[in-house]
């Protein structure tokens, strides 16, 4: 099935084609002014000029082949070209009926599928995480649920910061507190099965490790010396690091699980080990790999790259721009950009991706620039497979990265209950689920609470910062999370009441303006996410299902449904308000959202 625009396209196209005119030429949008017209066409200005023609007389000639056209019911030429074109409320009907029965939604599939990774997880075992991890998070779950609706396979890994020198802070930290002396010891252990650290430890150590090495460089040289004997293979702080690892992801796992973020693969940085010995020796091998002041690295730049780069001693000399990629440390321990390199490598043995999506902060950029670079000298990734999708910052009112009243980074966990704390206060408020058990409304509130969070910063570009405001987010009213679960919830509603009547569903026929109006929105899904597809921009499905709420609320409010004169209107309007359910829903559910029953 063809959306209403793609039809429309191709019917221009071989209008714009039969005239001489590169059908290209013939791109149809909706309309500016959708009082007169429901599509238009400016491709006859772009076409005469080439031609050298008088715009309006192509453009009259185009609407003369179209006006034959069973599905518009007026072809008109506007202003000095413009092709406007209105839909008959048959073809309305028709359309809207396809997309009533389209429950698998197969026209926003792609025709060609893919094997696709998306890399969007990121936090580091040992640390809490915190509000900078939620973009990440629902980002890169949005797009892998949009992506395998267009039909890709898609394998979504957490790929946690799990094998640097964090590790080797954690480690020496441990071993300076005596909670960790029975794996301290050289030699093969035994050791024990039981964790010496609790969550609470790794949360209080890693900081005041962290703060210590930039102090102390006697601290600071032993977690890099342990680090690299961790990553050689020490089998007591390779104990110790398990314990870490499995006490860390415990509580990761739960907190993603609260945002209904699921990964297919809950890899580390770690997991690419085993490949790190053979992609040095294969780096080596096609010359790639050089030393550079004791480290080694891979240079990235091409020939005549270079940037302005400022020495300790306040000289300035051209260096390479991207700079090259560090690989092995002077202490000999791998980088985070090796092991970034070597998951790549992984990835290709064992699953043979035909495209990486890196959902990570867009201060990232060079690095994955330089990583990228990396992996297409040496083969391990065809050119223009490896994307980094950046994305802004959750700001606070002043503008800067969001931070506690106390100035410190908030910990995701108490950002996720203060939003269900503010949503059982506005459900209170509302009188909404007041009636319900109270094990229900604790499942709309934190519905609710998700919701807000997740279309707040979903409905904002991704590339663009946005100023985070609880309260405004998780209102039921506007352009928020809460109010497409309301508008999800009154359509149920309204179905479970029609049930009830004996109301059916029947074929679907427009008549009414609001009824045409929710059928060109039922149409556009279809364009909506093909674009977020090809952006890669989930926003765009949010501005998509945020239409939809209202054109149904412009629909409900003129459109009487269940008090309908006849029997025949009553159906009608109730299947456009099952498939605007289905729709919507299923828009919500591609943005991570999950919809009540009731509230």
């Amino acid at each position: 099935m063809t959306d209403l625009k793609t039809s429309l396209s191709e019917a221009v196209g071989a209008a714009f084609a039969a005239e001489g005119v590169d059908k290209a030429l013939a791109r149809v949008t909706a309309s500016d002014r959708p009082d007169l017209a429901d599509f238009q066409s400016n491709g006859a200005l772009a076409a005469a000029k080439a031609l050298k023609a008088n715009p309006r007389e192509l453009a009259a000639k185009v609407a003369e082949r179209l006006a034959a056209d069973p599905r518009l019911a007026s072809v008109e030429v506007a202003g000095p070209g413009f092709i406007n074109m209105k839909l008959s409320n048959a073809a309305l009907a028709q359309r809207a009926a396809e997309v009533a029965a389209d429950e698998e939604l197969a026209g926003a599939s792609r025709v060609e599928p893919r094997k696709v990774v998306i890399d969007y997880g990121g936090p580091n075992v040992a640390k809490p995480m915190h509000v900078g991890h939620l973009r990440s998070a629902i980002i890169g779950e949005s797009l892998k649920r949009l992506f395998r609706l267009r039909g890709d396979e898609v394998v979504g890994d957490a790929h946690f910061g799990d094998w640097g020198f964090q590790m080797g802070l954690l480690i020496t930290a441990c071993g300076d507190e005596g909670l960790a002396d029975a794996f301290m010891a050289e030699g093969d252990g035994p050791f024990p099965a039981e964790t010496p650290v609790t969550l609470a430890d790794l949360d209080r150590l890693y900081p005041l490790a962290a703060g210590k090495a930039k102090e102390d460089p006697a601290f600071r040289d032993r977690a890099r010396k342990a680090t690299a004997e961790l990553q050689g293979g020490r089998p007591g702080y390779r104990a110790l690091w398990r314990h870490f690892v499995a006490v860390s992801r415990e509580a990761l796992k739960r907190e993603y699980d609260d945002l209904s973020v699921d990964f297919d693969l809950w890899n580390g940085e770690s997991d690419a080990d085993p490949l790190m010995d053979e992609m040095i020796a294969d780096l080596k091998a096609k010359g790639l790999l050089v030393e550079d002041d004791g480290a080694q690295v891979v240079h990235v730049a091409r020939d005549g790259e270079t940037r302005k780069k400022k020495l300790a001693d306040g000289s300035v000399i051209e260096a390479p721009s991207p700079p090259p990629l560090l690989v092995i440390s002077s202490e000999g321990s791998a980088m985070y950009g090796t092991t970034d390199l070597a998951t790549i490598l992984d990835r290709k043995k064992s699953i043979g991706p035909d495209l990486i999506l890196y959902v990570v902060d867009e201060r990232q950029a060079e690095h994955f620039e330089q990583v990228f670079r990396a992996a297409y000298l040496a083969g391990y990734a065809p050119e223009k497979s490896l994307e980094h999708l950046g994305f802004g910052t959750m700001n606070g009112a002043d503008g800067k990265p969001f931070k506690t009243r106390a100035g410190g980074v908030l910990k995701l966990r108490d950002l996720i209950d203060q939003a269900t704390e503010k949503a059982r206060e506005r459900l209170h408020e509302a009188k909404l689920g007041d009636d319900l058990p109270a094990e229900e409304f604790e499942d709309i509130a934190h519905k609710v609470a998700v919701a807000a969070l997740k279309f707040s910063d979903l409905s904002n570009n991704r590339t663009t910062s946005y100023v985070f405001d609880l309260d405004r987010f998780m209102s039921f009213e506007g352009k928020t999370g809460p109010y497409l679960l309301y508008q999800a919830v009154r359509v149920k509603s309204l179905l479970r009441k029609a049930a009830e009547q004996g109301v059916a569903l029947a074929p679907i026929v427009i008549e009414e303006a609001a009824e045409r109006d929710l059928a060109l929105t039922l149409d556009a899904f279809d364009a909506a996410t093909a674009d977020a597809y090809d952006k890669r921009s989930p926003n765009l499905i949010a501005e998509h299902a945020y239409r939809l709420a209202q054109s149904f609320s412009k629909f409900y409010a003129a459109c009487p449904i269940l008090v309908a004169p006849d029997d025949a209107t009553k159906g009608s309007r109730l299947a456009l308000a099952a498939a605007t359910l289905h729709q919507l829903e299923t828009a919500l559910r591609l943005l991570g959202i999950e919809t009540p029953e009731r509230m």
